[in-house]
């Protein structure tokens, strides 16, 4: 039995999808057939079926998955374990951001390397508008990224950095100098929106497209980056939902923070490859969880000037990039 068509098996039992199947194993689309066709062979029976629309598991193709998956899975911990115990946590560490390194980020990073000595964190800005194709393609090995994450072959976790959402204005615009901006009052500006290829479920967390209360929220341009979607918001073409930390960072005279309320705070989160986890990553992810637990309490009433005083953005699970 060939590891690789087992391989192949599971990725396509998730994915249901050929072409998907054959970027995340860096194959052809043939080949993945061709592997698939071997397993087969092997069990003497058909374990998917195919038509021009769908891809499904036969019964017999669910159930061995669901036999298959604990196993492969157990099998590739004890080898990658070894690897682990042969090598440490040594050698370069490649963690993605979005928007800026802030100095919590910055601190995680040194707190690891210090007490990893033998391990060279590299940071990695990856772009708003594409925040997992590193982590997909392998260029960077975790990425520290805006909630939510529902990406298959993807795992994340913990869950840190939760920071209250203002809206960037333009200074001339309506809202600019009111001390707060219900989530409601939204339907009536557009909001700039983030361009693929991130997914839309992704997008739409952090630029919504309705009110809580379920009105429509007209749509603006779409920005790849942090700076362009604020280019837009100075240029009139916008407004933007991100958190507090990042306004911070950006804040410009053109533009006018006002704090947002009725939307969740925003929060950031580890993500990285569930077949590609090194010991490397593991262990920044229990960094990252350890100082989550040891860090006190936010004070979740806190909220910034929401005058022209530039204070600023925020990025939310379900609105605002940033970070």
């Amino acid at each position: 039995m060939e590891a690789r068509e087992l391989e192949c098996f599971l990725v396509l039992g998730e994915e249901l999808h050929f072409g998907r199947t054959a970027e995340r194993l860096y194959l052809s689309q043939s080949r993945v057939s061709q592997l698939l066709r071997s397993l087969e062979s092997r069990i003497g029976a058909r374990l998917v079926e195919r038509t021009s629309r769908r891809v499904r598991l036969t019964p017999l193709g669910a159930s061995l998955r669901d036999e298959l998956a604990p196993a492969y899975t157990a099998l590739l911990d004890a080898v990658e374990a070894a690897r682990a115990r042969a090598r440490g946590v040594d050698g370069v560490l490649r963690i993605g951001f979005v928007g800026s390194l802030d100095e919590e980020l910055a601190g995680l990073v040194r707190a690891f390397e210090r007490d990893h000595p033998g391990c060279e964190v590299r940071t990695v800005e990856v772009p708003l508008a594409d925040p997992f194709g590193q982590v997909r393609s392998g260029d960077v090995d975790a990425a520290i990224v805006l909630a939510p994450v529902l990406e298959p072959g993807l795992v994340s976790g913990p869950a840190f950095s939760e920071a209250p959402l203002s809206l960037a204005v333009p200074a001339r615009h309506p809202l600019a100098d009111r001390p707060s901006v219900p989530a409601e009052d939204l339907a009536g500006h557009p909001l700039i929106r983030i361009a693929g290829p991130a997914p839309r479920y992704w997008r739409e967390a952090q630029s919504p497209a309705t009110t809580p209360g379920g009105r429509a929220i007209p749509s603006g341009p779409a920005a790849g980056t942090i700076q362009e979607a604020l280019a837009l918001v100075a240029a009139g073409r916008g407004a933007m939902p991100l958190c507090v930390p990042t306004a911070r960072r950006h804040a410009r005279g053109d533009v006018v923070f006002v704090t947002l309320t009725g939307l969740p705070d925003s929060a950031l989160t580890l993500v990285r490859h569930r077949d590609r986890a090194t010991a490397r990553v593991r262990a920044f992810a229990q960094a990252v969880a350890e100082g989550v637990r040891g860090r006190a309490p936010r004070d979740s009433g806190a909220r910034p000037p929401a005058t022209p005083a530039r204070e600023g953005p925020g990025t939310s699970s379900r609105a605002g990039p940033g970070r």
